[in-house]
């Protein structure tokens, strides 16, 4: 799979490189957009790409961004322009999106009104394509960006089912989002003109694990990247694998009263002061997120999820990992912001591993949001422990923006102070 993906980028990249830039008599002309590669695609003018819009006229699913921003949280609206949904070659079948039953669906947003960048996205969680567009997709549209996303080739509770090896499922996510990237640039040649002249790569949770992915495997095709949480894996550990399965066990011990069950999940990686927001995360992410994700990876294990123990599984299943994991090489800008609080993800066996897996850290900025969880939409019922991370992401956009404009490198890596303002500034 990976020289045929890198066969497949770099003839694409010659697409891009030569695309015709129209005359200004041609440019008047309405032109058809064509997604290269694309099996099926659909095109729409609409009067609003943002959410506002989009929800009234059926171009976008709300089921898909639910939970993932903090209730009262305010977008912009009113941003005319053209979108493109359709689907990748793909025989997979989970997501039934518009009815179509087919996998690698995306969407592309062409706004009327074009600053010349364009953003790239992928889902986060098993989420389908349009789970990022309240998010970040209304804001970016808002600021002029070109917006393309990916429900990443497999979606739902049973993509794991997805390919043949272990760990093939998730490296679909990888060349579904360069297969849109590279496609998304050539259809923005199309629309305007000329190719974007800065593509940013961002995304949540599994997004932002694409993003550090596409920043260390393909950088050429970005500018710079921000990763919101981003997943980690490391063949042997910190992953999903080794922290979920101690917090499986001890956290009804801890429910129960054991004093020391505690100790036992802050072993595992999480923070003191996450307390409170145990009890959801068990009730809800932690036994299917460690099911779906060790059924990818070791999908020979007889045992229970709660008994798993990923440090003595054979060699095949640390190699299934290994495929699927970082490196910290990056070879663009990246900005990464994680919620000290992070229940899901923790931070100290997830951000705070990659920052040091970073070695070209004149390319890095690594921010810890102090109250920051993993799922934004249960912000409110922590008050004065957790705050919204979202005016922090959209401070951290805009700092990769002048990093990668020439107008400065962000602040130094640093902790940012709990605040219950909703502001943020980097």
């Amino acid at each position: 799979m990976g020289a045929n993906r890198h066969r497949i980028v770099a003839a694409a990249i010659l697409v891009v490189g030569f695309v015709a830039v129209p005359t200004s008599a041609e440019a008047a002309k309405p032109r058809p957009l064509l997604v290269p590669g694309a099996e099926h695609q659909v095109v729409s003018a609409l009067a609003d790409l943002t959410t506002t819009g989009t929800v009234a006229s059926g171009h976008t699913d709300p089921a898909d961004w639910a939970g993932l921003s903090a209730p009262g949280t305010v977008n912009p609206t009113g941003v005319p322009g053209t979108q493109i949904d359709g689907y990748f070659p793909d025989p997979s079948t989970f997501n039934n999106t518009h009815g179509w039953q087919h996998d690698s669906q995306f969407v592309i947003r062409l706004p009327d009104r074009w600053n010349g960048g364009l953003v790239i996205t992928g889902s986060p969680g098993v989420r389908e394509q349009y789970a990022n567009d309240f998010a970040i997709g209304d804001w970016v549209l808002a600021k002029g960006y070109a917006f393309a996303s990916t429900d990443k080739g497999n979606s739902g509770a049973s993509f794991y089912l997805d390919g043949v090896r272990p760990g093939d499922a998730i490296l679909e996510w990888h060349q579904r989002v360069t297969q849109l990237t590279i496609a998304a640039k050539v259809v923005a040649a199309q629309r305007y003109g000329r190719p974007p002249s800065r593509t940013i790569m961002t995304g949540l949770s599994n997004g932002g694990y694409l993003t550090r992915w596409q920043l260390e495997r393909v950088p050429w095709l970005y500018d710079g990247g921000v990763d919101w949480s981003g997943t980690l894996f490391t063949p042997d550990g910190p992953n999903l694998l080794t922290f979920l399965p101690p917090a499986l066990r001890a956290y009804p011990r801890y429910a129960a009263g054991d004093a020391s069950a505690a100790q036992d999940m802050y072993a595992a990686g999480f923070a003191p002061g996450s307390e409170p927001t145990w009890a959801y995360h068990y009730a809800v992410y932690w036994p299917g997120t460690q099911a779906i994700y060790r059924l990818e990876l070791d999908p020979d294990y007889t045992g229970t999820d709660t008994d798993y123990d990923f440090a003595s599984r054979p060699p095949a299943v640390h190699e299934a990992v290994r495929r699927v994991s970082l490196t910290g090489r990056i070879g663009r800008p990246l900005i990464t912001l994680h919620g000290t609080l992070d229940a899901l993800l923790p931070i100290a066996v997830d951000s705070d591993v990659y920052a040091g897996m970073v070695r070209n850290t004149q390319q890095y900025r690594y921010y810890r949001v102090s109250g920051g969880l993993h799922v934004e939409g249960i912000v409110p019922n922590y008050p004065g422990v957790a705050r919204t991370m979202l005016p922090c992401y959209r401070s951290a956009f805009e700092a990769m923006e002048r990093w990668i404009a020439g107008r400065g490198a962000p602040p130094p890596s640093a902790t940012l102070p709990y605040s219950d303002s909703g502001t943020c500034s980097l």
